[in-house]
């Protein structure tokens, strides 16, 4: 099987990354998180109070990074970073560099995986237009919430329901609407409908994968 690349592309707690965990088990390929870089990039503006207003700074900022980790951890997911998240994402100056990055690394773990899977809003659509496979992942705003309201009681978190719908419908307008690489469906994407069970989406995936995968 040739390097392969995949992109997921959907909005925020559509499931891509626990779609792009099954491809990468499947099919041994490499995994890469972007909203993971976003959330790290995030995490550390946070800390070291960045402004990401004053672009001579921000870009000064960001060259003296040379390698972001795509390391997964806790801290990351806690709601002032995903709150955060969104508004960091929104600068071009941002999200040039996290574009670098990600191009770096698929680069590197092609050399050791049959293919990589890559998840986040605009991977299809600008990142890598060149996937051999593209999917959009789609599930209504209010089953996203639901999901998203359990997994943080379930992680000792406290929880409202009715902010974390809020929370999402903010972010899909913003991600819908800004003005450096918007969330939409990439040229050429296969749709996938996440509403249900994990072995109807499933379903759907291998099906497109016998089509194009040989």
């Amino acid at each position: 099987m040739n390097k392969i690349i995949v992109s997921i592309d959907g909005p925020s707690g559509s499931g891509k990354e626990k779609i792009a965990r099954y491809i990468s088990k499947k099919y041994d390929f490499f995994h890469l998180d972007s909203g993971i870089l976003y959330r790290r990039i995030t995490s550390i503006i946070i800390k070291k109070k960045i402004e990401i207003d004053n672009k001579k700074n921000l870009t000064n900022f960001l060259n003296s990074i040379k390698y972001l980790s795509s390391r997964k951890h806790k801290s990351l997911r806690k709601e002032d970073v995903s709150n955060q998240t969104s508004l960091v994402a929104k600068s071009a100056i941002i999200r040039n560099f996290i574009n670098s990055q990600q191009k770096i690394i698929v680069k590197k773990m092609l050399k050791n995986h049959a293919g990589c899977v890559i998840d986040g809003r605009d991977i299809g659509s600008k990142v890598f237009k060149n996937a051999k496979i593209k999917l959009f992942i789609r599930v209504k705003p209010r089953i996203r919430a639901e999901r998203r309201h359990k997994q943080l009681i379930e992680q000792g978190e406290k929880s409202i329901y009715s902010r974390i719908f809020k929370d999402i419908n903010l972010r899909d307008k913003t991600d819908k609407n800004r003005r450096e690489s918007p969330l939409i469906v990439p040229k050429k994407a296969y749709i996938i409908d996440n509403s249900k069970s994990f072995k109807n989406t499933i379903s759907q995936i291998n099906s497109i994968f016998k089509k194009v995968v040989k």
